[in-house]
Protein backbone atom coordinates (compact mmCIF):
# COMPACT_ATOMS: atom_id res chain seq x y z
CA UNK A 1 0.00 0.00 0.00
CA UNK A 2 2.79 2.32 1.15
CA UNK A 3 6.86 2.11 -0.07
CA UNK A 4 9.68 3.81 0.90
CA UNK A 5 12.75 3.16 -1.19
CA UNK A 6 15.79 5.02 0.13
CA UNK A 7 14.09 7.78 1.09
CA UNK A 8 16.21 11.03 2.69
CA UNK A 9 15.10 14.52 4.26
CA UNK A 10 16.73 17.16 5.51
CA UNK A 11 15.73 20.27 7.19
CA UNK A 12 18.43 24.04 7.33
CA UNK A 13 17.40 25.96 10.63
CA UNK A 14 18.89 29.26 8.45
CA UNK A 15 20.91 29.84 5.83
CA UNK A 16 24.60 29.93 8.14
CA UNK A 17 23.65 26.54 9.51
CA UNK A 18 24.46 23.14 8.09
CA UNK A 19 21.17 20.87 6.80
CA UNK A 20 19.91 18.63 9.53
CA UNK A 21 19.41 15.09 8.00
CA UNK A 22 15.95 14.16 9.85
CA UNK A 23 15.09 10.90 7.51
CA UNK A 24 18.16 8.97 6.22
CA UNK A 25 18.07 6.22 3.75
CA UNK A 26 14.56 4.99 5.14
CA UNK A 27 13.35 1.80 3.53
CA UNK A 28 10.06 0.07 4.28
CA UNK A 29 6.56 -1.07 3.50
CA UNK A 30 3.08 -1.01 4.65
CA UNK A 31 1.12 -4.08 2.91
CA UNK A 32 -2.75 -3.58 1.93
CA UNK A 33 -4.79 -4.76 4.83
CA UNK A 34 -2.38 -4.20 7.42
CA UNK A 35 -2.90 -2.63 10.63
CA UNK A 36 0.71 -1.01 10.87
CA UNK A 37 2.13 0.55 13.90
CA UNK A 38 5.33 3.41 13.44
CA UNK A 39 6.92 4.10 16.26
CA UNK A 40 9.89 6.27 17.05
CA UNK A 41 11.51 8.69 19.44
CA UNK A 42 10.52 12.82 19.52
CA UNK A 43 12.78 13.67 16.50
CA UNK A 44 13.25 10.15 15.08
CA UNK A 45 11.89 11.48 11.87
CA UNK A 46 7.73 9.83 12.07
CA UNK A 47 6.17 13.17 11.24
CA UNK A 48 8.36 13.87 8.57
CA UNK A 49 7.63 10.74 7.18
CA UNK A 50 3.85 10.79 7.13
CA UNK A 51 3.72 14.60 5.41
CA UNK A 52 6.30 13.52 2.87
CA UNK A 53 4.24 9.96 2.44
CA UNK A 54 1.45 12.59 1.88
CA UNK A 55 3.13 15.24 -0.25
CA UNK A 56 3.18 17.90 2.25
CA UNK A 57 6.95 18.30 2.04
CA UNK A 58 9.29 17.42 -0.79
CA UNK A 59 12.43 15.01 0.19
CA UNK A 60 15.71 15.48 -0.91
CA UNK A 61 16.04 11.94 -2.66
CA UNK A 62 14.73 8.17 -2.86
CA UNK A 63 10.86 7.36 -3.71
CA UNK A 64 7.29 7.16 -1.91
CA UNK A 65 5.10 4.99 -3.74
CA UNK A 66 1.14 3.33 -3.20
CA UNK A 67 -0.53 0.79 -4.84
CA UNK A 68 -2.38 1.03 -8.30
CA UNK A 69 -5.62 0.87 -6.99
CA UNK A 70 -4.93 4.12 -4.54
CA UNK A 71 -4.77 5.77 -8.14
CA UNK A 72 -2.32 7.29 -10.65
CA UNK A 73 -2.45 11.00 -10.16
CA UNK A 74 -1.21 12.38 -6.41
CA UNK A 75 -4.78 13.88 -6.56
CA UNK A 76 -6.56 10.58 -6.93
CA UNK A 77 -4.30 8.93 -4.30
CA UNK A 78 -4.84 11.62 -2.11
CA UNK A 79 -8.37 11.33 -2.43
CA UNK A 80 -8.63 7.97 -1.05
CA UNK A 81 -6.40 8.68 1.93
CA UNK A 82 -7.63 9.46 5.23
CA UNK A 83 -5.53 11.88 7.30
CA UNK A 84 -5.75 12.73 10.76
CA UNK A 85 -2.24 15.01 12.25
CA UNK A 86 -1.29 15.57 15.65
CA UNK A 87 -2.05 19.12 16.12
CA UNK A 88 -5.14 19.36 13.51
CA UNK A 89 -6.04 23.27 12.89
CA UNK A 90 -10.54 23.29 13.05
CA UNK A 91 -12.46 26.54 12.76
CA UNK A 92 -13.63 27.84 16.12
CA UNK A 93 -16.71 29.27 15.15
CA UNK A 94 -18.29 26.71 13.30
CA UNK A 95 -20.56 23.78 14.41
CA UNK A 96 -18.88 19.97 14.59
CA UNK A 97 -21.65 19.67 11.96
CA UNK A 98 -20.82 22.02 9.61
CA UNK A 99 -17.07 21.13 10.05
CA UNK A 100 -17.90 17.52 8.53
CA UNK A 101 -20.17 18.88 5.86
CA UNK A 102 -17.54 21.14 4.88
CA UNK A 103 -15.08 18.66 4.46
CA UNK A 104 -16.90 15.78 3.13
CA UNK A 105 -18.09 18.86 -0.07
CA UNK A 106 -14.44 19.23 -0.37
CA UNK A 107 -14.35 15.59 -1.44
CA UNK A 108 -17.45 16.16 -3.68
CA UNK A 109 -19.56 14.03 -1.26
CA UNK A 110 -23.14 14.17 -1.63
CA UNK A 111 -24.79 15.94 1.28
CA UNK A 112 -27.02 13.05 1.83
CA UNK A 113 -23.94 10.81 2.06
CA UNK A 114 -22.01 12.71 4.45
CA UNK A 115 -25.19 12.98 6.68
CA UNK A 116 -25.14 9.07 6.68
CA UNK A 117 -21.63 8.94 7.11
CA UNK A 118 -21.30 11.75 10.11
CA UNK A 119 -24.85 10.29 12.01
CA UNK A 120 -23.06 6.80 11.61
CA UNK A 121 -19.36 7.48 12.99
CA UNK A 122 -20.67 10.18 15.34
CA UNK A 123 -22.50 7.72 17.37
CA UNK A 124 -19.58 5.03 17.33
CA UNK A 125 -17.26 8.25 18.80
CA UNK A 126 -19.68 9.27 21.22
CA UNK A 127 -19.94 12.76 19.47
CA UNK A 128 -23.04 12.98 17.94
CA UNK A 129 -24.70 14.99 20.89
CA UNK A 130 -22.01 17.66 20.04
CA UNK A 131 -22.56 18.21 16.16
CA UNK A 132 -25.07 21.33 16.49
CA UNK A 133 -22.75 23.17 19.39
CA UNK A 134 -19.44 25.58 18.27
CA UNK A 135 -15.67 23.76 18.55
CA UNK A 136 -14.63 26.68 20.35
CA UNK A 137 -16.37 25.15 23.15
CA UNK A 138 -15.08 21.48 22.44
CA UNK A 139 -12.30 19.58 25.29
CA UNK A 140 -9.08 17.76 23.92
CA UNK A 141 -11.24 14.67 23.72
CA UNK A 142 -14.28 16.04 21.77
CA UNK A 143 -11.86 17.36 19.13
CA UNK A 144 -9.98 14.13 18.47
CA UNK A 145 -12.91 12.11 18.16
CA UNK A 146 -14.74 14.93 15.68
CA UNK A 147 -11.18 14.84 13.75
CA UNK A 148 -11.64 11.43 13.37
CA UNK A 149 -15.04 11.43 12.51
CA UNK A 150 -13.51 14.18 9.41
CA UNK A 151 -11.34 11.28 8.20
CA UNK A 152 -13.48 8.71 7.75
CA UNK A 153 -16.10 10.90 6.34
CA UNK A 154 -15.22 10.08 2.38
CA UNK A 155 -15.24 6.29 2.99
CA UNK A 156 -11.10 6.44 2.83
CA UNK A 157 -8.86 2.99 1.48
CA UNK A 158 -5.92 4.23 3.62
CA UNK A 159 -5.75 5.56 7.03
CA UNK A 160 -2.89 7.56 8.11
CA UNK A 161 -2.61 9.04 12.03
CA UNK A 162 -0.46 10.70 13.77
CA UNK A 163 -0.61 10.47 17.40
CA UNK A 164 -4.35 9.54 17.37
CA UNK A 165 -4.38 9.00 20.95
CA UNK A 166 -2.57 11.89 22.45
CA UNK A 167 -5.25 13.20 24.83
CA UNK A 168 -7.64 10.49 25.36
CA UNK A 169 -8.77 9.11 28.66
CA UNK A 170 -8.55 5.25 28.73
CA UNK A 171 -12.37 4.57 27.99
CA UNK A 172 -11.59 7.16 24.96
CA UNK A 173 -8.25 4.79 23.83
CA UNK A 174 -10.52 1.76 24.05
CA UNK A 175 -13.21 3.25 21.88
CA UNK A 176 -10.49 3.88 19.32
CA UNK A 177 -8.54 0.86 19.44
CA UNK A 178 -12.15 -1.13 18.66
CA UNK A 179 -12.90 1.30 15.85
CA UNK A 180 -9.63 1.05 14.33
CA UNK A 181 -9.87 -2.83 14.44
CA UNK A 182 -12.93 -2.56 13.22
CA UNK A 183 -11.82 -0.75 10.02
CA UNK A 184 -9.34 -2.86 9.10
CA UNK A 185 -11.41 -5.79 9.37
CA UNK A 186 -13.43 -4.30 6.60
CA UNK A 187 -10.22 -3.66 4.62
CA UNK A 188 -9.13 -0.53 5.26
CA UNK A 189 -5.09 -0.01 5.68
CA UNK A 190 -4.16 1.56 8.33
CA UNK A 191 -0.54 3.20 9.44
CA UNK A 192 -0.28 5.04 12.29
CA UNK A 193 2.11 6.85 15.05
CA UNK A 194 2.00 6.76 18.21
CA UNK A 195 4.26 6.87 21.86
CA UNK A 196 2.11 4.43 23.71
CA UNK A 197 3.87 1.62 22.62
CA UNK A 198 1.50 -1.08 24.31
CA UNK A 199 -1.32 0.29 22.22
CA UNK A 200 0.63 -0.58 19.14
CA UNK A 201 1.50 -3.90 20.59
CA UNK A 202 -2.47 -4.83 21.41
CA UNK A 203 -3.66 -3.85 18.10
CA UNK A 204 -1.16 -3.75 15.13
CA UNK A 205 -0.09 -6.87 12.99
CA UNK A 206 2.59 -5.01 11.48
CA UNK A 207 5.08 -2.63 12.76
CA UNK A 208 7.72 -0.02 11.80
CA UNK A 209 10.66 1.61 14.02
CA UNK A 210 12.82 4.30 13.44
CA UNK A 211 15.61 5.94 15.45
CA UNK A 212 17.55 8.97 14.20
CA UNK A 213 15.48 9.04 11.09
CA UNK A 214 16.72 5.27 10.14
CA UNK A 215 15.12 1.85 10.03
CA UNK A 216 15.36 -0.20 13.37
CA UNK A 217 12.93 -2.01 12.45
CA UNK A 218 10.07 -3.34 9.77
CA UNK A 219 8.29 -6.83 10.10
CA UNK A 220 5.62 -8.30 12.22
CA UNK A 221 4.75 -7.10 15.23
CA UNK A 222 4.62 -11.09 16.58
CA UNK A 223 8.02 -11.96 14.65
CA UNK A 224 9.78 -9.25 16.36
CA UNK A 225 8.41 -10.20 19.65
CA UNK A 226 9.05 -13.86 19.30
CA UNK A 227 12.77 -13.48 18.33
CA UNK A 228 13.30 -11.55 21.39
CA UNK A 229 11.66 -14.24 23.83
CA UNK A 230 13.86 -15.49 26.38
CA UNK A 231 14.36 -19.37 26.86
CA UNK A 232 13.44 -18.99 30.89
CA UNK A 233 10.40 -19.84 32.53
CA UNK A 234 8.79 -18.24 35.27
CA UNK A 235 7.31 -20.98 37.71
CA UNK A 236 5.66 -20.94 40.97
CA UNK A 237 5.63 -24.27 42.89
CA UNK A 238 5.21 -25.73 46.14
CA UNK A 239 7.40 -27.92 47.53
CA UNK A 240 9.53 -28.05 50.96
CA UNK A 241 12.60 -27.46 49.20
CA UNK A 242 14.36 -26.64 45.87
CA UNK A 243 14.34 -30.43 43.84
CA UNK A 244 17.74 -31.33 42.95
CA UNK A 245 17.59 -31.57 39.52
CA UNK A 246 17.15 -28.14 39.24
CA UNK A 247 19.12 -26.74 41.93
CA UNK A 248 21.86 -25.17 39.72
CA UNK A 249 20.12 -23.50 37.04
CA UNK A 250 16.63 -21.93 39.11
CA UNK A 251 16.80 -18.77 40.13
CA UNK A 252 14.88 -17.28 42.68
CA UNK A 253 13.05 -14.62 43.04
CA UNK A 254 10.67 -14.98 45.97
CA UNK A 255 9.98 -18.18 48.75
CA UNK A 256 7.39 -17.91 51.33
CA UNK A 257 5.70 -21.07 53.11
CA UNK A 258 7.29 -23.35 50.89
CA UNK A 259 5.85 -21.65 47.78
CA UNK A 260 8.87 -20.88 45.34
CA UNK A 261 8.86 -18.37 42.85
CA UNK A 262 11.48 -17.87 40.09
CA UNK A 263 13.05 -18.70 36.61
CA UNK A 264 13.89 -21.98 35.26
CA UNK A 265 15.75 -22.49 31.86
CA UNK A 266 13.33 -23.65 29.45
CA UNK A 267 15.23 -27.64 28.93
CA UNK A 268 14.91 -27.63 33.12
CA UNK A 269 10.82 -28.04 32.40
CA UNK A 270 10.47 -31.69 32.30
CA UNK A 271 13.42 -31.79 35.09
CA UNK A 272 11.14 -29.97 37.80
CA UNK A 273 7.52 -31.69 37.13
CA UNK A 274 9.58 -34.94 37.19
CA UNK A 275 10.82 -33.74 40.44
CA UNK A 276 7.79 -32.57 42.01
CA UNK A 277 6.17 -35.27 41.43
CA UNK A 278 8.59 -37.84 43.09
CA UNK A 279 8.39 -35.72 46.01
CA UNK A 280 4.69 -34.92 46.13
CA UNK A 281 5.51 -31.28 45.03
CA UNK A 282 2.70 -29.01 43.03
CA UNK A 283 2.97 -27.18 40.64
CA UNK A 284 0.88 -23.47 40.46
CA UNK A 285 2.35 -21.38 37.46
CA UNK A 286 4.71 -22.11 34.71
CA UNK A 287 4.97 -19.33 31.51
CA UNK A 288 7.10 -18.68 29.47
CA UNK A 289 8.99 -14.71 29.82
CA UNK A 290 8.25 -12.53 27.06
CA UNK A 291 9.50 -9.12 26.95
CA UNK A 292 7.09 -6.23 26.32
CA UNK A 293 7.44 -4.45 23.13
CA UNK A 294 8.53 -1.59 24.55
CA UNK A 295 10.88 -3.25 26.86
CA UNK A 296 12.30 -4.66 22.87
CA UNK A 297 12.34 -1.52 20.94
CA UNK A 298 14.14 0.60 23.79
CA UNK A 299 16.71 -2.16 24.63
CA UNK A 300 17.19 -4.35 21.61
CA UNK A 301 20.65 -2.86 19.84
CA UNK A 302 20.44 -5.51 16.70
CA UNK A 303 18.37 -4.36 14.04
CA UNK A 304 15.94 -6.98 12.91
CA UNK A 305 14.14 -6.66 9.13
CA UNK A 306 11.56 -8.84 8.54
CA UNK A 307 9.53 -8.29 5.30
CA UNK A 308 5.76 -7.22 6.00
Amino acid sequence: MIKFENVSKSFQDDFWKKPKRVVNNLSFEVNKGSLCGFLGANGAGKTTSIKATLGFIHIDSGQISFDREMGKTPMEIRSRIGYFPESPYFYPHMTGHDFCMYLGQLQSIPKAKILERMNYWGERLAIAFAFEKKIRGYSKGMLQRLGFVSTLIHEPRLVILDEPLSGLDPVGRKEFKDILIDLNNRGVTIFFSSHIVSDVEEICDGLVVIRNGELFYSGKTEDLLNKETTKNLRVKFYAEKIPQDIQNSYTSIKNRDNFHIGTIPLEDKDKLLQSLLRENGSIHELILEKQSLEEIIYNTKKTGEVNL
